[in-house]
């Protein structure tokens, strides 16, 4: 039995892994802790609230006290940490905001942790994950290794850099039992529509424009949301301890390549005519600091656990795409703030 504590687990890659999780392993207890932002959403987890080996709880990663009640409450024994703000664009308006969550939340769960274990860590394990933006910007060649320089450029990626920092100071000064991953960009089902490929989704459903930063040129690998659940799964049960672990999809597209792609699969999908919503793609001010191109190895993680994506790109947005049409109530709740109202009326 193992007493597991997923931070985040109502957000976007969270809720995906909680769901693996609670059914692909009966005899583990998923303990899901989230504060539920704006991007947490209990919604996402209807279908497994009511399973007897799942406990949802509301709290704040940075109240170290309420933390510590937690581990002491549920008695966890592993932790794998998702919850972190992640909105490059939020992140340069907040800085603050995101040095808060992600260092010092990330901090308080680990001192919450070694407190709780109390230097006893045999079949214990701290699970970071982290993302490919610690690593900086590539030119048109070259791929992320995990041996690859931390240069990250927005606030928000030097808010993970730094939580990756501790995680690791935590491994060398306490032989602390720890991994990391380091994933590319995902997209998939549930995911908030601040983040580009739900909004152009929404945006081309009402004929909104799709702003597309410079010229489209910048370049990033796209992950399936749940291929990153199963390479988390993979990692946590099979990683080394000490070690990182790069998550990629193999998907390199140029953003105006992608956005092409979701216009044409989108059009079909509404019964439009081919090109009807080429007129609403839209260029705006490049955003500050933008890195041009992303890139993730994955070899390792191939080599060493057997994980590989199950799908290319095309397939992946096809199968998104036709989920915010098929579930328009739920893109309707979150884009007017009245899934907020859920957790009110789940948990009194």
């Amino acid at each position: 039995m193992k007493n597991i504590l997923v931070t985040g687990g109502a957000g976007f890659i969270g809720s995906h892994l909680v769901r693996l999780l609670v059914n692909k392993y009966p005899n583990y207890n998923i303990i899901n802790m989230d504060v539920l932002t704006y991007a947490g959403n209990l919604e996402n987890l209807k279908d497994i609230e009511d399973k007897e080996n799942y406990k949802f709880v509301k709290c704040d990663i940075c109240d170290f006290e309420k933390v510590k009640k937690v581990f002491e409450e549920y008695e966890i024994d592993n932790v794998i940490h998702l919850a972190a703000e992640s909105h490059v664009d939020r992140s340069i308006k907040d800085p603050f905001s995101f040095a808060q969550t992600n260092v010092m939340g990330t901090l308080s769960l680990l001192q919450a942790a070694k407190n709780y274990w109390q230097d006893n860590f045999e079949g214990k394990l701290f699970y970071h994950v982290s993302t490919d933006e610690v690593y900086g910007s590539l030119g048109e060649e070259g791929f992320f290794l995990e041996t690859t320089a931390y240069d990250p450029h927005s606030p928000y990626s030097a808010s993970k850099a730094s939580s990756d920092h501790f995680v690791r100071a935590f491994q060398d000064t306490y032989q602390f039992p720890t991994v990391i991953s380091n994933c590319s960009n995902n997209y998939g089902s549930y995911q908030f529509p601040e983040k580009l490929i739900p909004l152009f989704i929404n945006n081309i459903c009402n004929n909104k424009p799709l702003p597309v930063y410079g010229k489209g040129e910048n370049v990033r690998d796209w992950l399936f949301v749940n291929d990153h659940a199963r390479a988390i799964d993979v990692i946590f049960h099979k990683g080394k301890l000490g070690e990182t672990y790069n998550i990629g999809g193999f998907n390199e597209w140029k953003n105006i390549d992608l956005i092409k792609v979701m216009i044409k699969t989108a059009d079909r999908l509404l019964g439009r005519a081919p090109g009807t919503s080429d007129k609403l793609i839209t260029y705006v001010t490049d955003r500050a600091g933008h890195d041009l191109r992303y890139a993730i190895d994955s070899t390792k993680l191939k080599e060493e656990l057997g994980w590989e994506p199950s799908l290319q790109f095309e397939e992946g947005i096809e199968k998104t795409i036709k989920w915010y049409l098929e579930n328009q109530d739920w893109l309707h709740n979150v884009t007017s703030g009245a899934y907020q109202s859920y957790y009110k009326e789940m948990y009194k």
